[in-house]
């Protein structure tokens, strides 16, 4: 039998292709580049790679006639995989311009050298020569590659080598803090641990859901549930242990052990875009697999679904409010959103699917913006030297009669948290709970709505502490090269369009909710 070379359609892999090859190109950048150059050709390459990505997007999205399977069924193209990397690759633009931004003393988030004992000698010595790491370039790409495949898996294995691949980086990056490093070293090796549990948890439910169908395929498994004869429990014991290891990565509770400290220890720029950017990957892995695979199981999985929402809400607004630092807050605040988000994943309507992509987005936007807006925000010691992040909450104090612009945006980033009007939140809010009570989830929209207006409680405390408090004279907003308040100015303007005039993107979201058997 003569050997066929296999059809593999390569304007589908292109937006792939484009990251995972500058990715690559970007680690010999390390190797051949002299130090002194590598920062500038690391950003150059990394935003003009994450660019021309997101236009062969939007480009495959203008062209696409019908759904495509790629690579055997290893990767699906349609118009839902193409909305949510057309999304991350906006969440990467953005915290790329975070990332890359300094100072008017020429410091960064990020340490000299990763390598360097913290408070050694040798990091003084890496500090005061202006060194910094460039790793992250290349590392942030091969996560936002990950991060692209993750939405667009058509079998299990895919989806496990997509989840680490993305999460490799991420690992790595946590632990690369200018400033505090000994928290961000811990951030780095709990996340590290947690997270090899959790794919622990997704392995053992893949290799059940494979003994069951025989297959890793979607397709292949969805017809061994439709024609289900025997080993249901090991079935839904399965798909419970996948959906656990997305659970993890959305920090849904009890999954989110990691995510306040993970978020208060990683650099805040990498913190931006792990909330924003993994939130967006995991939540729309979860959606294609619960849409395309356990649609069938619904009624097994909604008392474990329903009870993962109503923690997550709850635990995520209670312990919000208690909190003296501003990342803890942010933290808190991403899980209680998490279980907002859910109620559109279990709604498991055809709507509902672009709901949850909006809400995604809008919800991504204000966090990067707001902790760009952490990033810049700066303690200065007794010298008057800017010294780390004011991430305490008391520190913000006054900063509206100070820096009013900046304050503005923030005060715009938090009020779309909590779904005021006029704001993207409020949009995403109301699209996201109308499909749930549609579905039938009433009841569960009115705890919603009390946890949502309870999360409000800790969003105005730092309004009412920026405008109304007197001005700290320990805290200052820093001059920098200018690449962070960019995306601030462009992250604000999108928060208030995409709340007065939302109808666009919602149509766009909705051509991407074609899921469902």
């Amino acid at each position: 039998m003569p050997i066929q070379a296999p059809i593999i359609d390569w304007g589908a892999l292109a937006p792939l292709l484009i990251i995972f090859t500058t990715a690559v190109i970007a680690v010999l950048v390390e190797a051949f580049v002299p130090r002194q150059a590598r920062r500038s050709v690391q950003m150059v390459l990394t935003l003009v790679a994450i660019a021309a990505a997101l236009i062969t997007v939007i480009y495959r999205w203008v062209a696409m006639s019908a759904p495509t399977s790629v690579l055997g069924g290893a990767l699906q193209e349609d118009h839902f995989t193409l909305a949510a990397q057309a999304i991350v690759l906006i969440f990467a633009l953005l915290s790329v311009m975070v990332v890359t931004d300094r100072t008017s003393v020429g410091d960064g988030a990020f340490v000299a050298a990763g390598a360097t004992v913290p408070g050694s000698a040798h990091e003084e010595v890496y500090t005061r020569a202006g060194f910094a790491v460039t790793e992250i370039y290349p590392l942030l790409l091969f996560s936002l590659g990950g991060m692209m495949v993750f939405p667009a898996t058509g079998d299990l294995v895919t989806l496990f080598i997509a989840l680490e691949v993305l999460s490799l980086p991420l690992y790595i990056l946590c632990g690369l803090a200018r400033r505090r490093r000994l928290l961000s070293q811990e951030a780095s090796l709990k996340y590290f641990l947690l997270g090899a549990f959790s794919s622990a948890f997704m392995l053992f439910g893949i290799a059940l859901v494979y003994g069951f169908a025989g297959s890793f395929r979607y397709a292949d498994i969805l017809q061994a549930v439709i024609t289900l004869s025997g080993g249901e429990l090991a079935l839904v014991a399965g798909v419970v242990l996948i959906l656990i290891g997305l659970l993890f990565k959305v920090g849904a509770v009890p999954f989110h052990t990691w995510t306040p400290d993970v978020y208060q220890g990683a650099p805040t720029p990498i913190t931006g875009f792990m909330a924003a950017a993994t939130k967006l990957a995991a939540f729309a892995a979860m959606v294609r697999f619960i849409y395309t695979v356990a649609y069938p199981l619904q009624w097994d999985l909604l008392p474990f679904l329903l009870a993962v929402i109503i923690l997550t809400m709850l635990l995520g607004t209670v312990l919000g409010i208690i909190q003296g630092d501003m990342k803890r807050m942010l933290a808190y605040s991403s899980i209680a959103h998490a279980g907002f988000i859910l109620m559109g994943v279990v709604a498991l309507e055809e709507r509902a699917i672009g709901a949850v992509l909006f809400y995604l987005l809008v919800y991504g936007i204000a966090t990067i913006g707001a902790f760009a807006m952490i990033s810049i925000v700066r303690e200065v010691d007794q010298d008057g030297t800017i010294t780390a992040e004011a991430t305490g909450i008391d520190q913000w104090k006054g900063l509206g009669k100070r820096h009013p612009l900046l304050a503005l945006a923030m005060t715009i980033f938090l009020l779309s948290f909590a779904g005021i009007p006029l704001t993207a939140g409020f949009i995403g809010k109301f699209v996201v709970f109308s499909t749930a009570v549609s579905a039938g989830y009433g009841w569960l929209v009115v705890l919603a709505v009390i946890a949502s207006a309870a999360t409000a409680f800790f969003y105005v405390r730092v309004i009412v502490m920026m405008y109304l408090e007197e001005a700290t004279e320990r805290t200052v907003v820093a001059t920098s090269e200018g690449p962070a308040v960019i995306a601030i100015g462009i992250a604000t303007i999108a928060t208030v369009v995409l709340g007065i005039i939302p109808n666009i993107v919602l149509t766009i979201a909705q051509t991407a909710s074609k899921l469902l058997p």
